[in-house]
Order: C-alpha cells, then structure tokens, then sequence
C-alpha cells in the first residue's frame, strides 16, 4: 500500500481525510431531511400582512357597529327621558 502511495505521490493522511470524509457523507446521507419546497419568507411575509388586514377590517367594522348601537341607545334614553352616564373615558 505504502508503494502505491509513493508513486501516486499521496499522502496517508490524506488517504485518513477521504475516509473520515467519506464516513461522515455516509452518515449525513443518512440523516433525515426535510421534504418539499423550501419555504419563502417574502410569501409567508405577504400571507401574514394579508391576515392582518382583514382582521384590522373586521376590528374596524365591529367598532362601527358598536357606535351606531351606542348612538342609537344614547336616542333611545333620550327619548324615554333617561339619563345614560357618559362619565367613561374614551380612549
């Protein structure tokens, strides 16, 4: 062995690095991976500020709807004669 490294001109611990190197690509083909496409952090980027849209628009519809009930029972007691406490803090 050692004649045929001399005359390739190979050194054993070179021979030693391609085993070991050779070892860990075994071990590393063997390794579980993840399957699919990779994912792309723009896109998921993108779905998240979607999301948040539409909830910013049903948040925002909610509120609407709360006022008007609010108007709407503010005409009520003022029409029956009495009076709503409007001491709350609006924020």
């Amino acid at each position: 062995m050692g004649a045929l490294l001399r005359r390739e001109g190979v050194y054993s611990s070179s021979l030693s690095t391609w085993r070991r190197q050779r070892e860990a690509a075994d071990l590393a083909a063997l390794a579980p991976q993840k399957r699919g496409p990779k994912p792309d952090p723009a896109a998921a980027e993108a779905r998240q500020i979607a999301q948040l849209m539409r909830e910013n628009e049903r948040l925002k519809s909610q509120l609407d709807k709360a006022r008007l009930v609010i108007e709407v029972q503010k005409k009520v007691a003022a029409l029956l004669g009495s009076p709503i406490d409007d001491t709350h803090d609006k924020s």
